[in-house]
């Protein structure tokens, strides 16, 4: 992983001077980041960008004159560099907020109301600006409006059959879901971890991989209420069904299961089925939900039954529970360094033993499908005579 430069220069771009005060005295408190600067608007933000060279930018959404989407695309496709963006907690907020992790920005973290609630934020926005100015940034391009995702089914009358799920919109410049596969084995379960840069990753796999999989349990490094609409925009895009984990939610054949943002998610065994529980706790490596809390209570009640991998991600975070995982004997990977957004998360997991393999991204789906098959093959060969 490349060193943190000593002093990370940061320019908040915000339109409300009570907020760019909050931010300023937030960053202050860390010795390795400076803010050089401040910014009422995009116009104001786009001169200071070239005059100051800032290392990371924090960027408000809703701003006059330019909104905060039309500048990063204008930034992700003229000046790449990290961003993270301050958008409120409001449903539209949320959606808007995804939208810009998918158009470029590494991160997202909730607009605060008042120096309360800020002080909560603080030190979770220092560890995403630490995160931001080692993330590989990548220039894009915005040629056509990406493709709406498809209304939602309405539900069926009383007394109607349920409607058969939707196939999915195929989605822009990316590939086709693998071909279904029915796998009957009830004790078999995927397992996902990730941070900065995860999102996209996980929506990555997660379009790819095919119906009739074991359930799915993920750990996505996100703030509450950014979860939910994170859970149900995948639902549009994938072949299963995903949504936000609730606390008592049953892990189902065709279902993925995101921990809800805030809370830690834990697995365990019911008979032959698998339930998740969401909990409040302290944070494990600044981060709740934590992907520890899920890989090692998983690695007690599935272990050789699960596929686990960590994706792109700051930090360690997931690294042990994966090594738990593995002895126990789930199959393991990571992300590998060439497209992961930040290399930190799967670099431990590959260092201390916890992978069995490292990925490039685009292999993961495959991958999880071939592991899923060999497991089913292994459990429904009869033995030789």
């Amino acid at each position: 992983m490349p060193p943190l430069p000593r002093k990370i220069r940061v320019l908040v771009v915000d339109d409300s001077a009570v907020v760019r005060k909050l931010v300023t005295d937030a960053l202050a408190s860390d010795p390795e980041i400076e803010v050089i600067g401040t910014a009422i608007d995009p116009y104001v933000a786009r001169d200071k960008i070239k005059s100051l060279e800032p290392d990371v930018i924090t960027l408000d959404i809703e701003m006059p004159r330019m909104d905060g989407l039309t500048f990063l695309r204008l930034i992700m496709e003229h000046r790449p560099m990290p961003v993270i963006i301050m958008s409120s907690l409001t449903q539209r907020g949320s959606q808007t907020a995804l939208e810009a992790l998918r158009i470029g920005a590494v991160d997202v973290l909730g607009k605060p109301g008042d120096s309360y609630s800020f002080g909560n934020l603080g030190p979770q926005l220092i560890e995403k600006i630490k995160a931001a100015a080692i993330a590989k940034i990548r220039r894009q391009r915005f040629a056509s409006p990406p493709s709406a995702t498809p209304p939602p089914v309405p539900p069926p009358l009383a007394g109607e059959p349920a409607r058969p799920r939707p196939a999915p919109a195929p989605l822009p410049n990316r590939p086709p879901p693998l071909p279904a596969i029915e796998c009957r084995d009830n004790r078999s379960i995927i397992l996902l971890g990730s941070s900065t840069g995860g999102t996209e990753a996980l929506t990555d796999i997660l379009t790819q991989l095919p119906a009739g999989l074991p359930p799915i349990a993920i750990v996505q490094h996100i703030p509450a209420h950014f979860s939910r609409a994170f859970a149900e925009r995948l639902n549009k895009m994938c072949q299963f069904e995903m949504r936000e984990a609730q606390d008592g939610d049953w892990l189902t054949p065709g279902l993925a299961l995101l921990a809800p943002g805030n809370f830690h998610m834990m697995i365990q065994r019911v008979g032959d089925r698998y339930r998740v529980r969401v909990a409040d706790g302290p944070m494990v490596w600044h981060q709740r939900p934590a992907v520890d809390i899920l890989f090692k209570s998983a690695a007690e009640c599935a272990g050789p039954h699960a596929v686990a991998g960590i994706l792109t991600g700051m930090g360690k975070d997931g690294a042990e529970g994966l090594l738990k995982l593995r002895e126990k004997g789930a199959i393991t990977f990571s992300q590998d360094e060439a497209t992961s957004v930040v290399y930190g998360m799967p670099r431990v997991a590959w260092e201390i033993g916890a992978s069995q393999r490292q990925l490039a991204l685009d292999k993961v789906p495959e991958f999880i499908v071939r592991a899923i098959a060999s497991r089913h093959a292994l459990r429904t060969t009869p033995p030789p005579a």
